[in-house]
């Protein structure tokens, strides 16, 4: 019978199973991989090598020459995450290893993203590309485009406009309300808020436990008295396991340009109609915007850059050095001790 994907023999085991004949030549393995996809990947790749005759030296073969689909395998199979995947396996398939350098990458990305930015290409090419061959043992050094960064953006809000935004989402989202509360009194990032567990809270002690973000460790953040209130009746509202129930999504952007347009007193797009957002002076604002701030007014309030590291929310003071523009207001008070100008004789 042709060669076919079957389920695995055991109910403990994940992965597929190849089993038939093709060219009069017998399979029975595994597909080493419980995604549909990949294993017609392996079924393609072994009907190849049947007709090149060099099924029988697999085991060898693919010892000395491990290739990429392989690799992307083995990488799956350990939980990492799926995303962008697809297309690099589409495109490198049964490329050894061995051929894929710096050059092969970049051609990969112009191949897979003709369009797309540094950033683009960044995202959906070179880091996926880096964590598979550095998993699969190839010690390579994946030079991403210039402008993979992005521009810097530490555009931040004043009071005024930030508690105006959290109060006109009050009136049609309270819990919406509560969620940019909580980005803007701890600096968080909108994934990371909105993993946060009921049980990671502690209102009695005014702290909370933030869970990993972004390959940071895990750390203990303290409640402003205002979130505090917010979270308090929250919580008293429901009693599942996640503090909120939204999810990141197209949705929750809407929620946010419906609250920064109420709050500037324009007409808000209604879905499902237009989603483009009109011109207004905060167009710029998004939830990361709200990180900005809480740095900034952090730093405003009298925190250096060491202690920006210091609070678990950046890895190292190059990351948080962003921030030194918002000078502590201890520092700006000294203006009064400058020399003053000579007054003039009447």
């Amino acid at each position: 019978m042709p060669l076919k994907i079957i389920p695995p023999r055991k109910k403990e085991a994940k992965s597929l199973y190849i089993r038939g004949s093709y060219l009069g030549v017998a399979v029975d393995q595994s597909a080493r991989t419980d995604k549909l996809v990949l294993a017609k990947k392996v079924l393609k790749r072994i009907e190849g090598e049947i007709e090149r005759g060099e099924y029988r030296k697999e085991a060898r073969t693919d010892r000395q020459q491990p290739t990429f689909v392989s690799a992307a395998v083995n990488y799956l199979e350990t939980n990492h995450s799926p995303r962008y995947v697809q297309a690099l396996v589409d495109y490198f398939q049964d490329t050894p290893l061995a051929e894929i350098d710096q050059a092969a990458i970049d051609a990969a990305a112009v191949a897979i993203k003709p369009h797309g930015t540094p950033m683009n290409r960044t995202a959906a090419v070179y880091t996926p590309m880096s964590a598979i061959l550095h998993f699969a043992g190839i010690n390579i050094v994946v030079r991403r485009p210039k402008g993979f960064a992005g521009k810097q953006r530490t555009d931040w809000l004043v009071p005024g406009d930030a508690f105006g935004v959290i109060e006109a989402a009050d009136k049609f989202d309270p819990e919406f309300a509560t969620l940019l509360t909580w980005l803007l009194y701890t600096g968080s990032r909108i994934g990371a808020a909105l993993d946060v567990r009921q049980q990671d809270i502690r209102l009695d002690e005014c702290r909370a436990w933030a869970r990993s973000q972004k390959g940071q460790p895990h750390m203990e953040i303290r409640l402003h008295a205002d979130l505090r209130d917010r979270l308090a009746a929250l919580m008293a509202s429901h009693d599942r396991e996640r503090l909120f129930r939204l999810h990141y999504g197209a949705h929750l952007g809407h929620q946010l340009m419906r609250a920064k347009l109420a709050y500037l007193g324009l007409p808000c797009p209604r879905r499902p109609g237009s989603w483009r957002e009109p011109p207004n002076r905060l167009s710029w604002l998004t939830f990361h915007s709200f990180r900005h701030t809480w740095a900034t007014w952090m730093r405003q309030a009298g925190t250096d850059v060491q202690g920006l590291v210091a609070t678990g929310n950046w890895r190292n003071e190059r990351s948080a050095r962003r921030y030194a523009h918002a000078a502590p207001r201890a520092e700006w008070d000294r203006v009064d001790n400058l020399p003053g100008m000579p007054k003039k004789s009447a």
